[in-house]
């Protein structure tokens, strides 16, 4: 054993990825075991899928392949976990109906299962040769030594997976409204920005319009808080449904959405300014506009039926407008997409009240 331990005190502290630390190992697991193949594995019991991590194979001749993916109910590993029978050298005799082993022409096998602290089972650490091959107590003793190295190093790397994919989980939540599954106001924000960005590069324009929904109030107070829940959901889908594929919409808030997408390649070389300069008016850029905010405001106009309710939608006020990314932020272009809803909101009361 102290060659061993010798050999692992350099190998354990300097691996920083299982991979670096398996490969070693399975050096040092042939030499010991004098087996031809040994690899490492991972499990998943729920897919039925057993994975051959890393390997390690003497020759051609007789190799278990890296990336091989087995039906976890025809491995040997399961055998010998549910009988606890961590060597056999008569496979063929013992475990005749498993098709990989057969397939691969195992004769004698070994095996340590690698679990996680709480006992759920990661993979397992193998050795295989297809003559018959005893295994001697202190080859034994290292086999589970060397598993249960592994096996913190898999537990880590699983508890990384675990985080990361929480972590991503966390940041969409942060990023999506919860009612209508659109992007939220953090998320446009920061997704006009790089649309600016992007159009400042490029020399186009980006088109920023803000929808609101008039009456809304009045709906949610007639009809009740799920019905206007409902309602703000109907009116999401349909907005989603009437723009390009270039093109975004995202929940801002109470009754209000926002929409954007890429406008014309537009812009004067020489122009400058601030203020309301940064909307631009040529007849490229305000056609964009006007066909985006009219096909939004379409889109919110027809009939509406729920289970407690149906009424016709008189639509929404929508105003859009073509932005010079040179002269606005994400924050100033929705003020002036903003300004220019009102300004559609105060037309439609004047006719409604002529």
């Amino acid at each position: 054993m102290d060659p061993i331990l010798t050999q692992l005190s350099a190998i354990v502290p300097a691996a920083r990825s299982l991979e670096e630390l398996t490969r070693p190992l399975l050096e040092m697991l042939a030499q010991t075991t004098g087996m031809e193949s040994t690899y490492l594995t991972s499990i998943d019991a729920k897919a039925d899928r057993q994975d051959v991590r890393f390997a390690r194979n003497a020759d051609s001749t007789f190799a278990i392949p890296e990336g091989l993916s087995v039906p976890w109910g025809d491995t040997l590993c399961k055998r010998a976990l549910e009988e606890k029978c961590g060597h056999a050298d008569d496979v063929a005799d013992r475990w005749g109906d498993s098709d990989a082993a057969r397939a691969l022409g195992i004769r004698t096998y070994v095996s340590a299962p690698i679990r996680a602290a709480d006992g759920e089972l990661l993979g397992t650490l193998c050795a295989a040769s297809p003559v018959q091959r005893p295994l001697s107590q202190s080859a034994s003793g290292i086999l589970r030594l060397f598993s249960s190295l592994v096996g913190q190093i898999m537990e880590r790397e699983k508890l990384v997976e675990q985080l990361a994919a929480s972590n991503a989980q966390l940041t969409v939540h942060a990023m999506t409204d919860p009612l209508t599954g659109l992007p939220n106001r953090r998320a446009l924000v920061g997704e006009l920005q790089r649309v600016l960005a992007r159009a400042a590069r490029e020399g186009t324009c980006v088109l920023v319009g803000l929808v609101e929904l008039d009456g809304f109030k009045a709906i949610n107070d007639l009809h009740g808080h799920e019905v206007g829940d409902a309602f703000l959901k109907e009116m999401a889908a349909r907005l989603s449904g009437a723009l390009r594929a270039s093109d975004l919409v995202g929940r801002l808030g109470g009754d209000e959405f926002v929409v954007l997408g890429p406008g014309p390649a537009a812009l004067d070389p020489d122009a400058s300014g601030t203020g309301d300069s940064a909307v631009l008016t040529g007849s490229a850029a305000s056609l964009a506009a006007l066909t985006l905010q009219t096909r939004c405001a379409n889109a919110t106009v027809g009939a509406f039926a729920h289970a407690h309710c149906a009424f016709h939608y008189a639509g929404a006020s929508v105003g859009v407008v073509a932005i010079d990314p040179r002269f606005a932020d994400a924050d100033h272009a929705l003020r002036l997409a903003d300004a220019a809803m009102y300004e559609i909101k105060r037309s439609r009361k004047q006719r409604q009240a002529a």
